[in-house]
């Protein structure tokens, strides 16, 4: 099948350079697109081609989360916690800690569901997961898998590996991702943070890693709790503790975060060429500190952290933050914005290739040049404008409706879980 864009004012994510072009879009999880000076005459297009009218409409490459967590988005509206939090270490023990406890596949589905719904809405078609459900381990990788490709889109995962509920969810957090991987599944070594992974799950970590050929990703350095705790047990901080470990070897490795880094930690980071997840808005939600990351690596992608499903959002926080933080521009800003497509090519991520797309319907009240694009990247464009969403050569989203699933049959499926979660509350 090939899907045909006619008449599209594209942008190329890269060079910023706009053109108006028809172009061919081929179907498949490595394929691409090319641009055509005329459309196929109405005698060659076949039954199983297909002609969108793009006509007004601004087309570029869709969009990816460099870190979300999908088992979030039950949370939403939820009952108030037993006890009002005082700080982050609270935060997780009182909130996070105790939805995933409650957590079963059911709801992880409902989750994953609702959630890569919102994302496709919102452009975004490659989404880094990490998941955490300790007495819901079994086959909730493959469940969040299954629930992302019947919506389209594409996928990282792991599962968030600790220490903090014995061992018996520790092994099985390391058998699930073994067996998940093993399957040919792309994905990661999950593990929560330093303070809730000790020494052996870290070797074993490392070790399934190795194994597979990929990287871990972890919260670093979130809370300054993270750093205090590595100096009392281990005499050193997290990312030195994760030097010596040999961590810094496993080069596709994501750390969310590293917020609350020395300068040598900086270094080691800078120098190991791991990646760096930023998610503003859940760090200030948190109330764990800011940081500018200018001064850490250019490898930097932001996400979510499962706040919410909007990559657009996610840039402007991050702009507007990073001011007063780093002196971020417009063109930095949007550079980590689109580093999560950098970050698939080198780790050879499938999903994420030139046939992803989103046509936007973005009614601009000025000129839009390639000279002022980032301009209004920064102060315009927002989720509103996504209008079609083409994942792998194939239309997932159409008049900002999904067309893979029926929305109101996951969103009432998610309420009913959302109603089941809660009332374990």
């Amino acid at each position: 099948m090939t899907l045909y864009l006619k008449d599209a004012t594209f942008l190329d994510w890269q060079s910023l350079e706009i053109q108006r072009t028809h172009l061919a879009v081929e179907e498949g999880s490595q394929n691409g697109f090319s641009f055509l000076t005329a459309l196929p005459s109405a005698d060659t297009i076949t039954p199983h081609d297909r002609v969108i009218d793009c006509a007004g409409k601004l087309v570029t490459k869709s969009f990816g989360c460099g870190h979300h967590h999908i088992y979030s988005t039950l949370a939403r509206g939820m009952p108030a916690p037993r006890k009002i939090p005082a700080n982050f270490t609270e935060i997780l023990q009182y909130v996070w800690w105790h939805i995933d406890k409650r957590l079963d596949l059911e709801m992880i589905e409902a989750s994953a569901l609702a959630s890569a719904l919102y994302c496709a809405k919102n452009g975004v078609t490659f989404i880094i997961d990490h998941h955490a459900s300790p007495f819901a381990i079994k086959d909730s990788l493959s469940t969040i898998a299954r629930a992302f490709d019947r919506v389209g889109v594409a996928h990282m995962l792991c599962y968030e590996i600790s220490d903090r509920d014995g061992e018996a969810p520790r092994e099985e957090g390391l058998a699930e991702t073994d067996a998940f991987l093993a399957a040919g599944h792309q994905g990661h070594v999950g593990l929560h943070a330093s303070f809730t992974v000790g020494e052996e799950l870290l070797n074993k970590a490392i070790a399934l890693a190795q194994k597979h050929n990929t990287g871990l990703h972890m919260h670093v350095a979130e809370d300054i709790a993270d750093q205090e705790d590595a100096l009392a047990k281990y005499g050193k901080r997290v990312v030195e503790r994760l030097q010596d470990a040999g961590a810094l070897e496993l080069k596709t490795s994501i750390f969310p975060h590293c917020i609350h880094l020395s300068d040598r930690e900086k270094e080691l980071v800078r120098r190991s060429g791991i990646w760096v997840a930023q998610n503003t808005e859940s760090n200030q939600n948190n109330n764990v500190g800011l940081t500018g990351y200018a001064s850490l690596t250019d490898n930097v992608m932001l996400g979510t952290d499962g706040m919410h499903c909007d990559m657009l959002r996610s840039a402007q926080a991050a702009f507007l933050v990073g001011q007063a933080t780093e002196g971020i521009g417009f063109d930095g800003i949007y550079q980590r914005f689109r580093n999560v497509h950098r970050y698939t090519r080198e780790c050879g991520a499938q999903g994420d290739a030139d046939n992803n797309l989103v046509i936007l319907d973005y009614d601009a009240p000025t000129d839009l040049t390639a000279d002022n694009f980032l301009g209004h990247f920064v102060y315009g464009l927002d989720a509103r404008h996504v209008e079609t969403v083409i994942c792998q050569g194939r239309v997932i989203v159409e008049n900002q409706q999904v067309t893979t699933v029926d929305e109101g049959d996951v969103l009432a499926f998610a309420r009913e879980m959302g109603k089941k979660l809660w009332s374990k509350m």
